[in-house]
């Protein structure tokens, strides 16, 4: 049940509350920074001055994280693609449930989407421990993003888990807007995007309604999304690197500095896919299944739509035939192609510490493991 002292946790914020948000942005020792970045040709003066008179969230998404978007695709990206939402119904509210490779991006770049379709955008998880300093949580809340609280006790997980349970339901059915989470807790680190079966359980929590029923009402959608160049791979190499030795410990702002690599390294071509919705028949079919194995089912089923969704590139195909000491998909590159990868390769390598040959295996599985996911039928589809 959402209580209003859940909803005042957890929520967004409301529109009369951007304007001082504005000001504390603008007032912030990281504006010149990011007045830089994302208004290159204008004085930090002239955007202060602008986003100041900002009083709406819509205005705050329209004039500044659009530009955000437009900024890292102009800058980062070869080409951004998108493909389903055209089948979308523009007055019905979705739960959308992604692969999870970018902290911001993954879900940014299906705003920039949302808005070019002419969608509404949706509001977004925002981990407890992305929130900090207090300029993180003004552009966060002032961009739809509610709170996800990250560990904790078992109770404390349960009772958070039912708090986010709550608030997206009354989300979805009340407030007729679309969410968006991470399939998982946590980005993939090693290319392999598996929904976790307590992500499904959650959502379920918050009615007593049978299993069909309670999840056909949130309209579960599933969104691929792939990257060219993995946002961050040298980084993720290096943490499960250090995983395999010891119990891995994130530095205070190593969040903050992965956001920082996922929005300023290069990604090359980024495709989302917008799968079909889940349906009513596919929830009759897991609820006809013993209790437990109506959740992994679903899980499974949504993997099924993210894998067939995900564009596979020329990077994914030369590391899968590297790491197997293959040339199953030579169709899909060249001899160049693959030089330049394996520069890329080594030149990212060189700057870890650590045995050679076991930091090139993981940072090829990164590339390769969703070949093996995806396993293509039809190469014809993938370029």
């Amino acid at each position: 049940m959402l209580t209003p002292e859940i909803l005042e946790d957890y929520r967004p914020y409301y529109d009369e509350e951007i304007n001082a948000a504005m000001h504390r942005i603008a007032d912030s020792a990281y504006f010149p920074v990011l007045s830089a970045y994302v208004y290159p040709e204008r004085s930090p003066e002239d955007v202060k001055k602008q986003i100041c008179a900002y009083t709406t969230i819509d205005e705050f998404q329209l004039q500044v994280m659009k530009t955000v978007n437009e900024q890292v695709i102009a800058r980062s990206i070869a080409n951004f693609s998108y493909v389903g939402l055209d089948k979308l119904d523009k007055a019905k509210p979705y739960m959308f449930i992604s692969n999870h490779r970018d902290i911001m991006l993954d879900a940014t770049l299906l705003q920039y989407a949302l808005y070019l379709e002419g969608h509404q955008t949706s509001e977004i998880t925002f981990g407890s421990n992305l929130m900090r300093p207090q300029e993180a949580v003004d552009v966060g809340k002032s961009n739809k993003m509610f709170k996800i609280i990250r560990g904790g006790t078992a109770r404390e997980i349960f009772t958070n888990s039912l708090n986010v349970s709550a608030y997206m339901r009354y989300t979805i059915t009340q407030k007729r807007q679309s969410t968006w989470i991470a399939q998982r807790n946590g980005r993939t680190k090693d290319g392999t995007d598996k929904t976790e079966v307590a992500v499904l359980k959650m959502f379920a929590m918050s009615s007593k309604k049978p299993f069909a029923e309670n999840l056909a009402e949130l309209n579960i959608t599933p969104i691929a999304v792939s990257y060219e160049y993995e946002p961050c791979d040298f980084l993720k190499t290096r943490e499960i690197y250090l995983s395999r030795r010891q119990c891995y410990q994130k530095t205070f702002d190593e969040d903050l500095n992965s956001i920082l690599h996922g929005i300023l390294q290069f990604k090359g071509n980024t495709h989302y896919t917008v799968c079909e919705t889940i349906t009513p028949a596919e929830l009759a079919e897991c609820a006809a299944l013993p209790h437990s194995e109506q959740f992994k089912t679903l899980a499974a089923i949504i993997d099924k739509k993210i894998y067939a969704g995900y564009k596979l590139w020329k990077t994914h195909y030369i590391a899968h035939d590297i790491l197997h000491n293959k040339t199953d998909f030579l169709e899909f590159y060249n001899a160049e192609d693959k030089q330049k990868f394996i520069e890329y390769m080594n030149g990212g390598l060189s700057q870890i510490d650590g045995d050679r040959s076991e930091l090139q295996e993981i940072f090829l599985g990164i590339y390769a493991n969703p070949v093996g996911n995806c396993c293509p039928s039809d190469k014809s589809d993938s370029n």
